[in-house]
């Protein structure tokens, strides 16, 4: 396997100091391995991005510390969640004549019949396969060809997978479904539908009897609104009072 070159330096620099390296261009990084001492290490991150999206997490990269090269493999990447700028970088140096565990990405190619029908959905629920060998023999991704899936639970497994298996040794449960078609509607989607919908229709039936008048409101507005019109017993033409039963009127005094 091709090694692609990358150039680190020895990094003085530790702790929350690093800031300023990153202000720098500068990714902090660490290089450890199997019964190896770990070095502090600093790389461009402009460079750094360059390998890294060549070479993933399955390629060998050739690291240049001054007059040494070490065979890495690039374990890990702390990326800032906002920025996306590169944080940190765990390099693994590997012995090349010894196998290492790794993660390899599946890679879905071609396309499922049944998909293109609107038969089915198309199914990926494993993203990628724990595989180990040697670091020369380290594929970049497996490929799941989905061509033959024309119906519903139509699948393929890690079992069924094209790995040269006198190389690599896969980890992962062989019989793992890694694509396969499912319903388009589930049975369980049709059900929870149907559960919203009945409780749509619950929630616009309360909300229709809140807004409908309680027996007798209605009327009693109507009798209040008419009462508004005419004066109240007891009332005179000009809101003047009436007298008492037994009571003589007020003589009125001549202005």
């Amino acid at each position: 396997m091709e090694q692609t070159p990358l150039i680190a330096e020895k990094r003085t620099v530790l702790g929350r100091k690093v800031r300023k390296l990153r202000r720098e261009g500068l990714v902090p990084a660490h290089v450890f391995g199997h019964k190896i001492k770990t070095e502090h290490l600093q790389v461009k991150e402009s460079e750094f991005k360059k390998v890294f999206e060549k070479v993933g997490e399955t390629g060998i990269v050739a690291l240049t510390i001054g007059a040494e090269k070490k065979p890495v493999l690039v374990r890990s990447v702390q990326i800032h969640p906002v920025t996306d700028d590169t944080l940190h970088i765990d390099f693994y140096q590997v012995n090349l004549s010894e196998k290492v565990k790794v993660n390899v990405p599946l890679e879905i190619i071609g396309e499922a019949p049944a998909v293109e029908k609107k038969i089915g959905l198309l199914l990926t629920p494993v993203t990628e396969v724990e595989i180990e060998a040697l670091p020369a023999d380290l594929p970049e991704n497996i490929e799941v060809d989905v061509s033959k899936l024309a119906e519903i639970g139509d699948e393929i497994k890690i079992k069924d997978l094209k790995v040269d298996r006198s190389k690599i040794e896969v980890h992962s449960d062989e019989e793992l479904v890694v694509a396969q078609i499912g319903e388009l509607v589930t049975k369980e989607m049709e059900a929870l539908e149907a559960e919203v919908e009945a409780e749509q229709a619950e929630a616009a039936a309360e909300a229709a009897a809140a807004e409908a008048p309680a027996e007798g409101e209605e009327v009693a507005k109507v009798e209040g609104a008419e009462g508004e019109e005419a004066p109240a017993e007891g009332e005179g033409e000009a809101g003047a009072e009436k007298p008492q039963e037994g009571e003589k009127p007020k003589e009125e005094k001549p202005e």
